[in-house]
């Protein structure tokens, strides 16, 4: 079942997959790393002015790496602001996606925070480092596959 959104970007020869609807009826849309970056200042342009929220996850251990943006359409005297979901699939061996901080400010921390938990680059990003972890942490924590470093914990002495 194809959303107005991907109606759109079908009629204007964006390449894109659409993965149906959420549970709330949010339309989702998996789009390549390659075009991420062009996508996101059309849909901008097109009225998709807010960033509501951006995370990532781990699709199966050993497999491929997602971005998850969730896009907002703010517009004045509206009822109901029209939202859609964007997914970006990256390999895990070298998992790159265009950054989308100069579209929307408040990627910032977030695209961040995937890094430091999942070890997704996010290319054109102003201060991409660590956020939550120590910079000499080795891995990736929130990977399916990692493994867990030998650490000491105050409670375990005693």
């Amino acid at each position: 079942m194809q959303g107005r959104l991907s109606a759109w970007l079908v009629k204007h020869g964006l390449v894109h997959r659409s993965l149906g609807f959420d549970y709330q009826g949010i339309e989702t849309l998996q789009i390549k790393p390659e075009d991420w970056h062009s996508i996101a200042v059309i849909l901008y342009v097109y009225g998709y002015n807010y960033l509501r929220s951006q995370c990532a996850y781990d699709v199966a251990p050993g497999g491929l790496l997602s971005s998850v943006y969730h896009l907002t359409r703010l517009e004045y005297g509206a009822d109901q602001p029209e939202e859609v979901c964007i997914k970006v699939f990256a390999l895990r061996s070298n998992p790159r996606i265009p950054s989308v901080f100069w579209v929307w400010k408040s990627a910032d921390f977030q695209e961040r925070e995937s890094y430091d938990m999942l070890g997704i680059s996010y290319d054109n990003h102003p201060r991409l480092k660590r956020i939550l972890m120590p910079e000499s942490w080795v891995g990736w924590p929130l990977r399916k596959d990692y493994v867990v470093p030998n650490f000491f914990e105050i409670q375990d002495a005693y």
